[in-house]
């Protein structure tokens, strides 16, 4: 029967399918591309038109661009706040509409590109609301509403939230971390853990009762994935070590099958907990004289 052999030089096999997940799983191509880049490319050409002007169309051709790449800026991140949003159950809406002040800041570029070329101001109106009409069709509004909050505890809702901000800091330095160790594979290996921690962080703000219980984990134990991380590419950058790269995915194994036993167990705490609501409505139902029968 044929052997595969394996070795230093020979190319890395694939994971056991029972063993590794798909590192895409649950992932959409950002939005935050495309049209959106365009829109940092589109006002450069102010650059050159600017100095061949008086110092008054100098000046207003100037702050034109800074205001349409501040408009283009502020469009990337309300698309990428508009994504974080819609991927979580339950969220608030962005603190600062910024798609929608993308929308204004575009048209008053415009307008002042129009008055620093020597138009007039009902020429430079048309232009700016043309743009911020235009802008708003292309990229959308902001989210406006809270979404799911309903007999959310806010008070309990915000502990959740500074608690996933930090185990997200976390979950940032180890990716910057481990790019250091110049690797892709462990840099997927690095991304396959965070999609497992992140699926803790949206089981723990779906219910904010569970942070008492996922508490370590989104502190002491990602505080210490982050550090292993850290020192672990600084030392596999220097050697190339096969044993303390072994070791270190050996760590990322133990780290993701906690974080999922836990994830699991604060799921089966959430049905326990509706499975009693259940029965004691039905408790309440059957002394009133009422029946699933009768209703």
């Amino acid at each position: 029967m044929a052997r595969r052999f394996s070795g230093d030089h020979s190319p890395p096999q694939p994971d056991a399918p029972e063993t590794r997940r798909n590192s895409w799983r649950g992932k959409r191509r950002t939005r935050a591309g495309g049209r959106v880049n365009v829109l940092f490319l589109v006002p450069l050409p102010l650059v050159f038109r600017a100095f061949v002007q008086e110092p008054l169309g100098l000046l207003l051709t100037l702050v034109a661009l800074g205001l349409l790449l501040l408009a283009a800026w502020l469009t990337r991140e309300g698309i990428l706040a508009q994504e974080a949003y819609e991927a979580r159950k339950i969220a608030r809406r962005p603190a600062l509409p910024r798609k929608i002040l993308g929308s204004v800041l575009t048209g008053a570029g415009l307008a002042l590109a129009v008055l620093a070329d020597g138009g007039g101001a009902l020429n430079a109106s048309i232009f700016a609301l043309l743009g911020a009409v235009l802008h708003a069709f292309a990229f959308g509004p902001d989210p406006l509403r809270d979404k799911g909050m309903e007999g959310i505890d806010t008070f309990q809702q915000d502990r959740v939230a500074r608690a996933v901000e930090e185990a997200e800091k976390h979950l940032a330095a180890m990716s910057d971390a481990i790019r250091r160790a110049g690797d892709r594979r462990l840099e997927a290996r690095v991304e396959q853990f965070q999609e497992t921690a992140r699926e803790m962080f949206r089981t723990v703000e779906e219910d904010p009762r569970d942070l008492t219980a996922a508490r370590r984990y989104l502190g002491v134990y990602l505080l210490g994935a982050r550090d292993a991380t850290a020192k672990f590419a600084d030392l596999f950058a220097r050697t190339g070590d096969s044993q303390a790269r072994a070791d270190y995915e050996a760590l990322l194994d133990d780290l993701e099958a906690n974080f999922s036993s836990r994830t699991r167990a604060l799921l089966l705490d959430n049905k326990t907990d509706m499975d009693v609501e259940i029965e004691v409505l039905r408790e309440r139902l059957a002394r009133e004289g009422v029946t699933m029968r009768n209703l």
